[in-house]
């Protein structure tokens, strides 16, 4: 791509990482996140922003490392609500994630479970980054030197983490201040209290328990950092020069500031190049879904609506540190929509309306695609409420919709055959009920008198047999023609034809529903009249 395209904010982003940063031999790009439950859609935005970087990074010649971090070496705190098993879970608080047990019974552990979730899901939306598992890494006494560091400048980064804070807050001047904690050797839990550190590698501790040791850092198993210092620690360990952070730890003086603050004076080594991302809405949660169960939206339940491409386009069409919602309602047949009005922009099919805007439309276009880049050839353009339609008619059966639609390509095949899997899960689970109608189809009837009754059956008698013949408009002036004929209004016919069609008042717009069912099928309908 053209370096002098800056339209897009990931571009700008891995310019200014080149920028600040200077030419380097790897990139490194992270992100990461505690598995202490499922890992929902908000947590994906910030997955995304950095494979969006990443990308913009890698289309300029640079070699990026693309790392994802498991903190699954984090104390289990709080069960929620949404967890088989809550006696079990309940019995492993104050474990680390990765030693209470999976209530599911599928995996490992239960940090496991959440890992698996996510990392089988990823690659369908383009996103494969190396895996790291802090767990793994702790206890392969990889930091030991980086604990060992802080524990050596525990003073200085008490007054980093205390730069920020007003007098109220701050770690007071008597307190000692312990960079790491301990999970006990023989309960596992971190119900210790650091007792002493003898300047070489041994953290004395005892816990709650009863038990007590002094600790050797290069073999012990479970020792950690806390957090705020765990996280700078491992810039400087992988030479991080890009993270991303929600805003609760990009606020004034938040985690990030202190991080940053501990990442330069105690481990020499510049904070990474950042930006602050924002939370992410539900709107028109799917009917499967309960708040009140603790089920949270994934990026599952996002895939069941959106294609791919769409689930990708809804972050690379969004700067980072916007709020927006994610809809499941009516909003979604919009959000086609505009996806589709992009994808013509950026293959010509339709003109933006200039230069900028059309670079922007295209640049947003191929950060949206699951392969980087242009894809093979344009999709089957076919709107999403027509394809709605077109299910509903046919009863979901995907295979008839496709095989019924004309000059369908094969590199287009499954892209359409994703849509159509997609608004069938839409209109079955999450679309409204006034959106949904199903075609009679066992012989049952309305039940219709007078002019509604003779409209319908004047429609079957003189409207249907010609409407193979005529286009919409003017298969809609027949329509029209009839409802006078009668003495009714208009509004009256079309409910009346709805209550013969599909049991409702209203449904489609009549002419294009007519023409969508077909002459035959019509005819069978009708015929009960």
């Amino acid at each position: 791509m053209s370096n002098e395209n800056l339209s897009h904010w990931a571009d700008q982003t891995a310019e200014k990482i080149i920028r600040e940063r200077g030419d380097l031999d790897v990139y490194t790009c992270a992100s990461g996140i505690t598995p202490s439950g499922t890992v929902h859609i908000g947590n994906f935005r910030e997955i995304i922003s950095v494979d969006l970087v990443v990308r913009a990074l890698r289309e300029r010649g640079k070699n990026v490392r693309f790392i994802y971090s498991w903190d699954d070496y984090d104390v289990f705190r709080k069960v929620p609500v949404n967890m088989p098993q809550q006696e079990v879970l309940n019995a492993h608080l104050r474990f680390p994630i990765t030693m209470v047990p999976d209530p599911f019974g599928r995996d490992a552990s239960y940090a496991r479970h959440h890992e698996v979730d996510v990392e089988s899901v990823l690659p369908a939306v383009g996103i494969k980054p190396e895996f790291l598992y802090q767990s793994e890494r702790y206890r392969a006494h990889r930091y030991a030197e980086g604990m060992k560091i802080a524990l050596d400048n525990r003073a200085k980064i008490k007054d980093c983490l205390n730069r920020y804070r007003d007098d109220e807050h701050k770690i007071p001047a008597e307190e000692e201040y312990w960079p790491v904690a301990v999970f006990c050797e023989k309960c596992n839990r971190d119900t210790t209290t650091i007792e002493g550190w003898d300047g070489e590698w041994g953290v004395s501790y005892s816990c709650e328990c009863g038990h007590r040791e002094k600790a050797d850092l290069r073999t012990a198993k479970g020792i950690k950092l806390g957090w705020r210092v765990d996280w700078p620690m491992r810039w400087a360990h992988e030479h991080t020069v890009f993270e991303p952070a929600g805003k609760d730890h990009h606020s004034q003086g938040g985690s990030f500031d202190t991080a940053r603050l501990v990442s330069k004076e105690v481990y020499d080594w510049d904070a990474p190049v950042s930006f602050r991302y924002d939370f992410i809405g539900i709107k028109g949660t799917p009917g499967k879904m309960s708040s009140s169960k603790g089920k949270v939206v994934d990026l599952y339940d996002i895939l069941r609506v959106y294609q791919p491409e769409i689930a990708r386009y809804l972050f690379a069409g969004t700067r980072p540190n916007t709020e927006f919602v994610i809809s499941f309602d009516l909003d979604v047949i919009k959000i086609y929509e505009d996806y589709d009005k992009t994808e013509r922009i950026a293959w010509g099919i339709e003109k933006a309306k200039n230069d900028e805007v059309f670079a922007k439309e295209k640049r947003i276009y191929e950060l949206s695609q699951v392969e980087p880049g242009m894809p093979a050839c344009v999709s089957y353009q076919i709107p999403f409420r027509h394809l709605c339609n077109l299910l509903q008619i046919n009863d979901g059966n995907v295979d008839a919709v496709i095989s019924a639609l004309p000059d369908v390509k094969s590199e287009q095949l499954d892209r359409l055959r994703t849509r159509a899997n997609c608004a069938w899960y839409w209109i079955t689970e999450c679309a409204p009920d006034e959106f949904r109608f199903a075609l009679r189809k066992d012989g049952s009837k309305a039940e219709l008198s007078g002019p509604a009754l003779d409209a319908v059956r004047k429609i079957r008698d003189e409207v249907v047999p010609k409407m193979d013949d005529v286009d919409e408009k003017a298969l809609s002036e027949l329509s029209y023609a009839v409802a006078t004929e009668c003495g009714i209004e208009a509004k009256a016919l079309f409910t009346a034809t709805y209550q013969a069609l599909i049991g409702k008042d209203q449904g489609p717009r009549l002419a294009s529903f007519m023409k969508i069912i077909g002459r035959d099928r019509l005819t069978k309908i009708l015929a009960a009249y």
